[in-house]
């Protein structure tokens, strides 16, 4: 039903029936159900009426949420030869329920222009992604023609966002030219991203830390304190208040940073941030699995400050920012097992060195089960969770941060990142956690899936590497128990994962690629007088 009145069966493809619809506002009521035409969420409505070529699925009571929009992942870049292509990661995306997917064409600093990073990322990924994708582009040469002549031609190509490194050798900016590019992206209406660490601060305690032995991978994070992050990101903030640019903190993992972008948003400046989900490794060379930067931060109490900011609303979104290297592979993470003159019975001796580890973990099929596993449904007494004292987001902050948001901030809107009229039909079913309250009749029509009792289905998981799509050899959360995992998802109308079947049903050259507009601003306005600033003082120079 639209607006009260019943569809036609023959306007109907696909109706999702028995499920609890989930958007970033609500958990609809059981009963509710989807209506897909042409690939598009054609109504939302109670008792639709199947054609015989509709599909009719029954999610037996389950929750229903938007395919996953992972806004930050690293596939096929030249730096890291041992991850994923963009079949794999694509792959793996799909059976994690994320139908689209945003990922970094690099600009070389050598190179004068932006368009052969773009045109050499357009050439890996077309015609082998399974699900969605988009791009954003790391700039690292940001010379007055790019600035001038060819920023303003990106939005032309689609592509609506632009990441800034203050830190890593090959990629890192200064303070200048971090002004410089916010100025242009501010008055273009491009999405600023920031890798926030201090450089300086990194380099000279990677230095001491080496000059006394201390390489392995434990130290990557002492190599990286927290106050690196913090300061940074502080620095970054400020930067985005004197030019009024909103920008967007990648990956945060430290407390002190957090409240920074949390104080940030209490004056109302259009800062964002983002976070990932993951967990510290032990502290031999296995560690190296757990590389990152800004690196896995030392006590739990850390990660319960990010989770925190995730149900107090400071994060704007969650991504993966899947961007693996393989463990046992001389160009992979095994790289940083260094041989040098020893004792190992041979005359050598075999010992990590954090500083040839690659970083970067694998992430983008596990991102949404990870994130859900903290989930309750405000609406079922005791959020449908048991009894515990774990910080939780409700579901409606999970489809927000994980769909709805991403697909807001990188000029998605209307189309991708919610169950609405008029969006595209990507749709993931999770397992029923409990029997289902009603049933669907045989005689509404044939059900393509479900006729298992609820209450007999396993909707927890074990995380093991065998079970993942990707082509990484490891997993940072091998043995972590989730409470649920995509049964079925959707691209536009289309079946293309059905984990009873245990398999990816959709195929390479699926996805298509995304014109993106203009960001819609979540957090903030611009336009407000900066802290110390006469008003107008901008106008002088801007």
């Amino acid at each position: 039903m639209e607006n009260g009145k019943k569809s036609s069966g023959s306007d109907l493809d696909l109706i999702v029936r028995n499920g609890r619809i989930v958007t970033a506002s609500e958990v609809l009521a059981l009963g509710a159900e989807l209506g897909v035409k042409d690939g598009k969420i054609h109504c939302i409505g109670q008792g639709l009426e199947a054609g015989p070529e509709t599909e009719v699925v029954d999610a037996q009571g389950a929750y229903i949420t938007p395919g996953g929009v992972d806004s930050h992942v690293h596939i096929q870049q030249d730096n890291t030869p041992t991850g994923d292509t963009w079949e794999t990661g694509s792959r793996s995306a799909i059976a994690g329920g994320n139908t689209t997917i945003i990922a970094f064409a690099t600009q070389k600093r050598q190179e004068p222009g932006i368009w052969p990073a773009l045109e050499a990322y357009h050439a890996k990924a077309t015609g082998n992604s399974y699900c969605d994708y988009g791009f954003h582009l790391i700039l690292t040469n940001p010379n007055e023609t790019v600035l001038e002549k060819e920023l303003p031609s990106l939005l032309d190509a689609g592509v609506s966002s632009v990441k800034l490194y203050m830190t890593y050798e090959p990629m890192k900016l200064g303070d200048s030219d971090l002004f410089n590019i916010m100025m242009k992206t501010r008055s273009l209406g491009i999405t600023t991203m920031i890798h926030a660490e201090n450089t300086d601060i990194i380099e000279q305690i990677t230095k001491r830390l080496a000059n006394r032995g201390n390489t392995g991978t434990f130290f990557h994070s002492v190599a990286r304190p927290q106050i690196a992050e913090s300061e940074a990101t502080y620095r970054a903030i400020s930067l985005a208040e004197v030019t009024d640019t909103p920008i967007l903190l990648v990956h945060m993992s430290a407390p002190a940073a957090v409240q920074h972008v949390r104080e940030a948003q209490a004056r109302l400046l259009p800062v964002h941030a983002e976070t990932e989900r993951l967990r510290s490794g032990p502290e031999d060379f296995e560690g190296a699995k757990g590389i990152c930067a800004p690196p896995l931060r030392h006590d739990a109490r850390d990660l319960e400050a990010i989770w925190m900011g995730l149900a107090a609303g400071t994060f704007t979104v969650v991504s993966s920012d899947h961007a693996p290297a393989t463990f046992d592979h001389a160009c992979g993470k095994m790289s940083g097992l260094v041989v040098t003159d020893g004792n190992d019975g041979n005359g050598k001796a075999r010992h990590g060195d954090f500083r040839h580890v690659p970083n970067g973990l694998p992430g983008i099929e596990t991102r949404l089960p990870l994130l859900y596993d903290r989930t309750f449904d405000s609406t079922r007494p005791g959020g449908g969770v048991g009894d515990d004292d774990k910080i939780r987001i409700p579901l409606t902050r999970f489809v927000e941060l994980t769909s709805t948001n991403p697909a807001k901030l990188y000029g998605l809107a209307g189309r991708k990142g919610s169950l609405l009229p008029g969006h595209d039909a990507d749709i993931v079913i999770w397992y029923p956690e409990e029997p289902p309250l009603v049933a669907v009749s045989e005689a509404d029509g044939p059900l393509s899936s479900g006729s298992a009792n609820a209450a007999k289905l396993n909707n927890k998981v074990t995380i093991t590497n065998s079970m993942l799509h990707h082509r990484i050899d490891y997993t940072p959360f091998e043995g972590i128990e989730v409470r649920n995992w995509p049964r079925w998802v959707f691209l536009r109308g289309k079946r293309v994962w059905d984990r009873d079947g245990g398999q990816v049903i959709g195929g390479k050259g699926d996805g298509v690629f995304l014109k993106r507009g203009k960001s819609n601003i979540l957090t903030g306005q611009m336009g407000r007088t900066g802290v110390g600033m006469m008003k107008g003082e901008q106008s002088y120079w801007m």
